[in-house]
């Protein structure tokens, strides 16, 4: 077990309908699993009974899915926040009302005993997503994340940098976990956010919202967003809480981020909107794309650091994403994973393999939703390479691992 407060390094710096909400480029989440579970089951089996063995879990039945824990010197806190952006009307929910969201900030913390860890998904979003893919699964065996929820903040001598993350289409904030209390083990303070009307969400009075047909959200709503989310994090920095319910946040917390050492970080449809945020707000340092099929194409110059972990969305296959690789004019860098296919960098790499062998899937029904890189391997590297790319260019440590291939992760092409 982590100590409470270990030793910091010396420089470490209403509800809508559910309707699954599809483009061309960026195939849900709820839609391959459907497929592939139907496919696991076999065609002649009622969906209905084949499900039957998912009852709650007993001391013989399922054991509750697992995230690996994270790497780094700090345990990890969380505190989930309710946000309303004034300045821009709600789509959907009519006169008077203002773009609503859910968030939750990552940190490095401490006295994190006794403490809960906050769950991957709250229960009535996790309810909505397995009732949307018709797959009852009890929620008692979604996973628990290592962040303990309203731990202290591990306050150093200065400020935490800052990431923000923008999911992809039909997803939700939990979605790369395992990155994103990576990099907060490290000592980032890391904010995410449901995109409303393309997630899985649910707010403190119990609404739970899913994906429907209307409103759209394109990679522009996304970036507005995110946008908001820096404000937020500018009015936490100064001491002030954004969290439109007064909640009482996390010792530490209020004046703890940096609001000059800011990253962003998004997987498909938020990849595309990470790099529009990039080209919209100055206040975003770093972006690092999880294989954005960057539509529609984006033609303007991007001069701060980029990096993109290609997989499906390559510049050899997707002009898009061609044409935004040759507007980067600052330092850029384009990895891919031998085997890794559109979910292979994300939690699905290991929560995939752990449902299918509970519902006796054959490897390859597997591979075929995560890709044939080993999910051992693809954890390591999700852990790795993102933390490797902000610590070089928002605390300024660079080390070897971003120089060129490694021997540590021969599966990674360096795409020149």
């Amino acid at each position: 077990m982590r100590a409470a407060c270990p030793t910091p390094p010396r420089d470490w710096g209403r509800p809508v309908t559910t309707t699954s909400v599809t483009t061309r480029t960026d195939m849900t989440r709820r839609r391959i699993l459907a497929a592939a579970l139907i496919a696991g089951l076999g065609a002649t089996v009622p969906l209905g009974a084949a499900f039957s063995a998912w009852a709650a879990p007993t001391d013989s039945g399922p054991a509750r899915l697992t995230l690996p824990a994270p790497t780094g010197p700090y345990p990890v806190g969380t505190v989930p926040l309710h946000l309303i952006d004034t300045s821009r009307p709600d789509p959907a929910a009519g006169p008077g009302h203002h773009r609503e969201l859910m968030a939750g900030v990552w940190y490095p913390a401490c006295k994190t005993e006794n403490l809960p860890r906050s769950p991957w998904m709250t229960d009535g979003a996790l309810r909505a997503f397995l009732a949307d893919v018709g797959f009852p699964l009890d929620p008692a065996l979604g996973p628990l994340t290592a962040g303990h929820v309203g731990a202290p903040v591990h306050r150093a001598s200065h400020r935490l940098p800052v990431i923000v993350y923008s999911h992809g289409a039909g997803s939700h904030r939990g979605d790369h976990t395992i990155m994103v209390q990576e990099l907060a083990s490290h000592g980032y303070a890391v904010v995410t956010v449901d995109h409303t009307y393309d997630t899985f969400t649910e707010f403190p009075d119990g609404r739970v919202l899913t994906p429907a047909d209307f409103p759209p959200m394109f990679p522009r709503d996304f970036a507005a967003d995110l946008r908001f989310l820096l404000d937020c994090v500018e009015q936490l920095a100064a001491g002030r809480s954004p969290d439109v319910d007064g909640k009482t946040l996390p010792q530490g917390l209020l004046g703890a981020l940096d609001p000059q050492s800011i990253g962003a970080f998004g997987w498909s449809k938020g990849a595309t909107a990470t790099a529009l945020t990039m080209l919209a707000d100055q206040r975003v340092r770093a972006g690092l794309s999880i294989d954005g099929p960057m539509q529609p194409t984006i033609t303007a110059d991007l001069d701060r650091p980029f990096m993109m972990m290609t997989a499906d969305f390559t510049r050899a296959g997707m002009p898009d994403v061609a044409e935004f690789w040759m507007h980067l004019r600052g330092w850029r860098l384009n990895v891919q994973a031998e085997g890794a296919v559109h979910k292979s960098y994300g939690d699905d790499a290991t929560l995939i393999p752990q449902a299918g062998k509970i519902l006796g899937m054959a490897d390859q029904q597997i591979q075929d939703m995560i890709g044939t890189l080993d999910p051992a391997r693809a954890v390591l590297i999700q852990q790795a390479y993102p933390f490797a790319f902000f610590d070089q260019h928002l605390r300024h440590r660079r080390g070897h691992l971003l120089d060129g291939p490694s021997p540590a992760f021969p599966e990674v092409k360096f795409i020149r």
